[in-house]
């Protein structure tokens, strides 16, 4: 197989992964999301820590979490616990329609984010793209009474988290890493409260850990499935186009779309028939305008 090739399979596995998901993790909609969180956290930490140990990459990997670029490093580590817990609890609570929402407008969440924070300029397509999303979200606060707070709190943590990466000098894996290395005391300091019974009377809870083999099983393997399909993302990201990447990236909207609708049951209204059909129109004029601006441009004889 070429190495295109390996690198295009890596990014499919990478995106039904996350598409997956939500299945995963409604097996444990019975645990604390902060618990469940707790345990992403920490296991990933042990993953990471294997594999740059195995790669020689310790010594680099202590640098970039207490150097100077630590700071940003912490604040890329809160945006992604906050949308990793807000995604655990949008899945317990039966609003997987509404993550997959999120996840398809956060590129064009991202988009916006260019223009208000670096002024960067939009293209005509991309403009268009950014209003018809905008447009979507107003129908569909119309429509249900109700603004579609999930999704949003998705895509702008992605956004915001997307931006603060895009200012560190870190690969993907190594980054990763360090923001759950600095993420670690907190969760940590939780489980301990939580099997301490010093929490708040509605933060209650008995540790779920260790009270069956197949929870404890679970939240282990959360760290697995949150640490590979990053690994196998930088793996991907190295071998084909970025282009091919971000188209791939629908798949895992999509995936999550069809488990909310077609496995968990969740209502899919006329008003959210109406939002995704404009959010999609706007995707597909934000991807082709991304194609036309990849291509070379072509040469005059």
């Amino acid at each position: 197989m070429s190495e295109w090739g390996k690198g295009f399979w890596a990014i499919i596995l990478v995106c039904v992964t996350w598409g997956l998901s939500p299945i995963y993790y409604r097996e444990l909609a019975g645990v604390p999301v902060l618990e469940v969180l707790a345990h992403r956290t920490l296991w990933s930490l042990v993953f990471f820590v294997a594999l740059l140990a195995w790669q020689g990459r310790l010594g680099e990997f202590w640098q970039a979490a207490t150097g100077p670029h630590a700071p940003r490093v912490a604040l890329a580590a809160l945006l992604v616990s906050a949308n990793w817990g807000l995604f655990i609890w949008s899945v317990q609570a039966g609003h997987v329609v509404q993550s997959s929402l999120g996840y398809y407008i956060f590129p064009l969440v991202t988009v916006a984010l260019g223009l208000v924070v670096f002024g960067e300029r939009l293209s005509l397509a991309q403009g268009l793209a950014v209003m018809i999303a905008l447009a979507a979200v107003v129908i569909l606060t119309i429509g249900l009474g109700v603004a579609p707070w999930i999704s949003l709190g998705l895509a702008i943590t992605m956004g915001l988290y997307g931006m603060v990466k895009k200012s560190l000098p870190l690969g993907p894996v190594l980054s990763v890493a360090c923001e759950v290395a600095l993420l670690a005391p907190l969760a940590l300091g939780w489980l301990a409260l939580q099997a301490l019974g010093w929490l708040p009377q509605g933060w209650l809870h008995p540790l779920a850990f260790g009270a069956s083999a197949r929870i404890s099983g679970l939240l282990v393997f959360s760290g697995v499935i949150t640490a590979l399909p990053l690994v196998l993302f930088a793996y991907a990201t190295r071998r084909i186009e970025l282009t091919t990447v971000g188209l791939m990236f629908y798949l895992n909207p999509t995936l999550q779309f069809l488990c909310a609708v077609l496995i968990f049951g969740e209502p899919f209204t006329r008003w959210h028939m109406i939002a995704f059909a404009m959010i999609w129109g706007a995707l597909a004029l934000y991807s082709g305008a991304s194609l036309r601006q990849s291509r070379p441009p072509r040469r005059v004889p």
